[in-house]
């Protein structure tokens, strides 16, 4: 059934394409994609500050968002400000390992900040009179009033109680009005790009993927296939690295220093890269004579971290699962934990401390420097040159996240390892897929600031991408035509159809349109009531719609030069025909008649003369079908 047309707007609510938030408003449906936390407001401070949210603070009625739908772990840092200080009431779909994983990136985040006991707090210089004497960036930042402190584990938990969890290739019904399904997209434990249609259109909503062959399982494209949208975002940060060479060369500057007697620290989230990295070093210490050096790897959850790796079978690439019915452990660090070259601790005091020897090697949090025992370790190695910070996560600018331990004289290495896609691979997956439209963050369509020759480094497609930016509301380039209705099989059976012209039949239906839940069925009309003999008072219940008389239905078209000698033929003369930009009008002078013929309508304009408005339409009927 053709309706009236309606459009898709999505709204951007988040400056950072690989940290996304945008809400798309979808046939009724409000959906937000994705929650991202933008932390890198935490490098315009001293080790240990705050967490900012600013974006969150002042959205649209949250209220009025249906659903959430999350890409992977690292795109959910924001939800407790969402569910819990907002109207939300509505539910969040993830998979189990974003959840899991989301719930010990959280867990770690809070407990980094909780367990420092703050000597003072400073908000004075939120007042704007003060702000901007301060130097920059931070007389520069925006809404500093709104700017939130880390959330608690009350509220992780009552946030994560809120989602619910779904497998790849599960389709789930919002309302009856569009389903949603989640995709692997082969970037990390149960990350997830999302299919949302109705019956006739189909977005895709494609965050933080990745056809490189890692541990999770590969990417599925061939889902993503006869979109009428291709919503695009979560690319690498570092295109024109490449994460083989990054961990080639994060493995030769680590053995490096080891065999000169230093020690190497590894700023790290939890889980992620980390799997990788300990997988290579599996594979190389032995070759590289490492084996004797210890690897550390503290972080409140770091247990929890390396077991989940290990129970998330399913959610493996193939060559992992198969591992898992040898059986054997997915992951190779199983092997070095039961080797005791690789030990875990929560914390640096406790066990670590007696067991801590040197040289070696230690991965811990945060990637910010800001906060986490990355922190104890930067003071404690950082006078001597023997040592080497090698950073790996791209989410920080390493110059940026050194600066309050200057001057340091121990050695820094950037080895930033990001798998998700670079713009060749994208180029390719277009092609692949081909999108009817592509939407993107607007840094997407243009080279990067510090690179503006390289307009290698956008996106290339056909027709170009449409582009937005944050604060921005985007009209979706599609437009919904058509409405499904089913029609019950009684009336189905009534119809008679008649063939208008060789191989398209049209039937009349004259029926009730029932609408619930977003779907609409067509019924029988309401038989005529019997009249009684007895006068009884009318319930509201028993009005029924009138099912009027229908007039034939009509169908062709009118050929000027044969309707105009059909006129003459039937004696009107003085034949004027003049083209408009909807059809013709033809007009009679001597009878002061005009006929207006267009492709859906004809008018019959003649001045009280009813008796020759009949005569015209005889004759414009004979060149109609009735039906």
């Amino acid at each position: 059934m053709k309706i009236k047309k309606r459009f898709c707007h999505s709204y951007c609510l988040s400056g950072h394409p690989t940290l996304p938030c945008n809400v798309l408003k979808f046939k009724s449906t409000t959906i937000m994609l994705d929650c991202g936390l933008d932390m890198t407001s935490t490098l315009n401070f001293l080790p240990l500050p705050l967490v900012q949210s600013s974006r969150l603070s002042n959205l649209p009625d949250l209220s009025t968002v249906d659903v959430i739908l999350i890409s992977n772990y690292h795109c959910m840092m924001a939800l407790p400000y969402i569910t819990e200080h907002t109207g939300f009431s509505g539910t969040v779909y993830a998979t189990e390992p974003t959840v899991q994983i989301g719930r010990l990136l959280m867990e770690e985040l809070v407990n980094f900040i909780e367990r420092v006991p703050k000597a003072q707090s400073a908000s004075l210089w939120k007042n704007k009179d003060i702000q901007r004497l301060l130097p920059s960036p931070l007389k520069d930042a925006v809404e500093v009033s709104t700017w939130r402190r880390c959330y608690t584990m009350q509220e992780v938990n009552s946030a994560l109680s809120k989602i619910q969890l779904v497998g790849y290739s599960q389709k789930i019904e919002l309302f009856g009005a569009v389903q949603v399904t989640p995709l692997s997209s082969g970037y990390a434990l149960g990350s997830s790009n999302w299919i949302i249609q109705s019956h006739y259109e189909k977005v895709s909503y494609v965050s933080g993927s990745s056809l490189l062959t890692t541990h999770p399982q590969p990417m599925d494209q061939a889902s993503l296939k006869n979109s009428d949208v291709l919503v695009l975002t979560g690319l690498t940060q570092i295109p024109t690295a490449n994460p083989d060479g990054m961990v080639g060369e994060f493995c030769s500057n680590l053995a490096l220093t080891v065999r000169n007697g230093g020690n190497v620290l590894v700023p790290c989230y939890p889980s992620g890269v980390i799997y990788d990295l300990l997988e290579c070093l599996y594979q190389y210490i032995d070759s590289a004579g490492l084996s004797s050096v210890p690897l550390y790897f503290i972080s409140p959850v770091a247990n929890s971290s390396l077991e989940f790796s290990q129970i998330f079978a399913e959610w493996l690439c193939h060559n992992k699962q198969s591992k898992v019915y040898l059986p054997e452990p997915p992951f190779p660090h199983a092997e070095l934990i039961q080797t005791n070259k690789l030990k875990h601790y929560p914390s640096i005091h406790g066990d670590f401390s007696n067991d801590f020897r040197q040289p070696c090697v230690v991965f811990t949090g945060h990637p910010s420097l800001r906060f986490g025992d990355v922190v104890h370790f930067m003071e404690l190695w950082g006078k001597s040159s023997l040592n080497t910070v090698i950073f790996t996560e791209p989410d920080f600018s390493y110059l940026e996240a050194l600066a309050p331990y200057q001057p340091l004289a121990m050695k820094c290495i950037y080895c930033p390892i990001d798998t998700r896609l670079n713009f060749i691979q994208v180029s390719k997956l277009l092609k692949e897929v081909q999108p009817l439209h592509v939407v993107c963050p607007e840094q997407y369509t243009q080279p990067p600031p510090a690179q503006s020759h390289r307009t290698d480094l956008v996106i290339d497609c056909q027709p170009p991408a449409t582009s937005y930016r944050r604060a921005e509301v985007l009209t979706l380039p599609f437009k919904r035509r058509y409405e499904r209705i089913e029609i019950m099989p009684e009336l189905a059976d009534s119809l008679v159809p008649m063939e208008i012209k060789p191989g398209i039949s049209l039937a009349t239906v004259s029926a009730v349109l029932h609408t619930k839940d977003n779907k609409h069925v067509l019924q029988p009309p309401p038989r005529p009531a019997q009249p009684t003999s007895g006068k009884k008072r009318k319930r509201v219940s028993d009005d029924v719609p009138d099912c009027k008389v229908l007039k034939p239905l009509l169908s062709g078209s009118i050929p000027v030069e044969q309707f105009v000698q059909t006129l003459e033929k039937h004696g009107f003369s003085d034949i004027k025909v003049e083209d408009t930009a909807k059809g013709h009008i033809v007009l009679l002078q001597e009878a002061e008649t005009l006929i207006q013929i267009e492709e859906d309508s004809t008018h019959i304009i003649c001045d009280n003369d009813e008796m020759l408005r009949v005569r015209l339409r005889d004759l414009v009927l004979k060149f109609l079908q009735k039906f």
